[in-house]
Parts: structure tokens; C-alpha cells; sequence
């Protein structure tokens, strides 16, 4: 990790809300005067789309049903933890974007589906946020999560998930029910090697569980809303989070666990406002202390 360059990563699988997540930093950084350098996990894919759908029939002729982009196959795991530790210790590094649809190729000028040239990361950045797959991924090759200050996980229970997916490839991209099952059996090895342990390895997760009947993701109607779920809230250590004001400030909250806060699921963004705004301010705090350039940031003291 480091003290004067700090990174924060936030993992998820996909349609798992950590870019609702990322809007809830963007807005923490843009009050507290924070500039970041945001880095998406995409960018590190090894393929682009075009290569990734020719890589997935081939590996699939050959009887490898399993081709995902969940695994390091398919990923740059050694070039994202390079950047980690490059940014932890000169406060830059070499990433470079993923283009989804036209607006980001407007934005960025390669075509969609492809990524733009590798760059530097800013200069005179305070910190480094990831929003992605892996960013606290872990195996023989690359350790990302040793890199990072503060590793958030965003997980929906599994079935949450699915109809998440299968509402987005139904519905947006016109993929048939069977084409969706495929998609998740053959996702399936991968999220248990490499998406599944990375959340053993964040600081804090928070995991969206539906109260109502999710029994058969494939019938579901929609997709259950905030209001019709909680969250489960796991801190990995404990120690210095303040319970009783969070649930003090937080209605109908409650723990569950000695490490574990639940809340309703409409709560979530002022939850992560109150837990994770101390944070971020300790983190550029022990940054000035270590020398970082100084910044018109406000005290941690006031959120004490």
C-alpha cells in the first residue's frame, strides 16, 4: 500500500451496481475538494470485443466452454498490478480506456470496442480510484489487492445477480433466455476462482439481498428495487466503526453480526457517505502527513 499516492478499488461482478457505487465517490470527491484519476477495469481486458466473441467460438470448438472475462486468460492482471504499484509509489502509471458505445468514442476517438492507446496517469492526482472486475484479485502471477488502501466489494446475492443480467441481455441487447444460461454456466468456473475470493480480500463489502421471491431468476418480471431489498454491510476489521451512530443516523438499521451492519436498501447511498467520507479524508491526511503537495481538503475531524 502506500501513504502518499493511496488507491481505492471497488470490485464487482458485472451488473453488480458498482457504477452506481463509483457516482456515490464521484460525489464524495467532488465536495471534499479530492481530485482521482479513475482507471476502469475493462481496460485491462486482454482482448477487444471483436477478438474476445472470435477467442470465446474458437475456445468453444475445442470443447473450452469456460472462456470468460473473468479469468486471467483473458485479463492483464500483471499490467493492472504494475499500475497499482507504480501510482503507490510516483503517483502515476501507464492505463488506458475501453470504448463501450459512441458517446465514449466521442470522448475518448477510438471506435467502440476497442481500447485507446496507453497513456500516463495525471499528474497532480490526490488518489487513484478503480471501479471494475479485479481489484483485489489474487494468484500466483499478480497480487492486486496488496496495493490497494481501501478495497470496497459490491456483491448482490447470486440469484439478485442474475436477474440483474438477465434483465440487461434480455431487454438491451435482445439475447434469448438460453443464450443468457450459457453465458452464465460458461462464466461460471471463472467467477468462482477469481470473482468470489477477491471478497475475502476487500475492507468493507456491501451486499444488496431482495426481500422478495427471487426463487427462479428466470421468471422474474423485474428487477427488485432498493426499496424491496436490504443491505448487508461487512467490515473486515471493525475496530473504530462507530455502531450505535450508524444506526443512529440510519433508520431501521441494525447489526447482525459483531463486524455486520443491515440496512434498508434505499439507504444506501447515505450509508456509504457516512462510512466511507472519514475514509477517504484519513487516507489524504496520512498522504499530506507523508509529504503528499497540499490541498484545500477538509478535516476528517469534522465528521468525527
Amino acid at each position: 500500500m502506500s501513504v502518499r499516492h493511496p488507491i481505492i478499488s471497488v470490485t464487482g461482478s458485472s451488473g453488480a451496481g458498482t457504477t452506481s457505487v463509483k457516482k456515490t465517490f464521484e460525489r464524495i470527491f467532488q465536495r471534499e475538494g479530492i481530485k482521482a484519476a479513475y482507471v476502469e477495469g475493462d481496460a485491462f481486458h486482454r482482448y477487444n470485443r471483436y477478438e474476445m466473441k472470435k477467442l470465446m467460438a474458437e475456445e468453444a470448438e475445442k470443447g473450452n466452454n469456460h472462456f470468460s472475462h473473468f479469468g486471467p486468460y483473458s485479463n492483464l492482471f500483471e499490467e493492472l498490478e504494475t499500475l497499482f504499484r507504480t501510482f503507490g509509489e510516483t503517483g502515476t502509471g501507464k492505463y488506458r480506456h475501453y470504448v463501450h458505445d459512441e458517446s465514449e468514442q466521442k470522448l475518448y476517438g477510438a471506435e467502440p470496442g476497442y481500447f485507446t492507446e496507453w497513456e500516463d496517469v495525471p499528474k497532480e492526482t490526490d488518489l487513484l480510484f478503480y471501479e471494475g472486475l479485479h481489484g483485489a484479485v489474487v494468484t500466483d502471477e499478480a497480487n492486486v489487492a496488496r496495493h490497494c488502501d481501501l478495497k470496497i466489494g459490491v456483491v448482490p446475492v447470486v440469484n439478485l445477480e442474475w436477474i440483474q443480467k438477465i434483465h440487461r441481455d434480455n431487454l438491451d441487447r435482445g439475447y434469448s433466455h438460453q443464450a443468457i444460461k450459457e453465458t452464465i454456466l460458461r462464466r461460471m468456473p471463472d467467477y468462482l476462482d477469481y470473482i468470489c475470493p477477491q471478497f475475502s480480500q476487500t475492507d468493507i463489502n456491501f451486499q444488496r439481498v431482495p426481500m422478495v421471491d427471487t426463487s427462479n431468476a428466470f421468471i422474474a418480471r423485474w428487477i427488485p428495487t432498493p426499496d424491496e431489498s436490504m443491505v448487508v454491510i461487512r467490515f473486515a476489521n471493525p475496530r473504530g466503526i462507530d455502531f450505535p451512530y450508524l444506526i443512529s443516523m440510519i433508520n431501521n438499521s441494525y447489526m447482525s453480526r459483531a463486524n455486520s451492519i443491515v440496512i434498508p436498501g434505499g439507504k444506501l447511498d447515505i450509508a456509504m457517505q457516512l462510512i466511507l467520507t472519514p475514509m477517504i479524508l484519513q487516507l489524504m491526511e496520512r498522504s499530506r502527513r507523508a509529504g503528499a503537495p497540499r490541498r484545500d481538503i477538509p478535516s476528517v475531524a469534522k465528521y468525527a
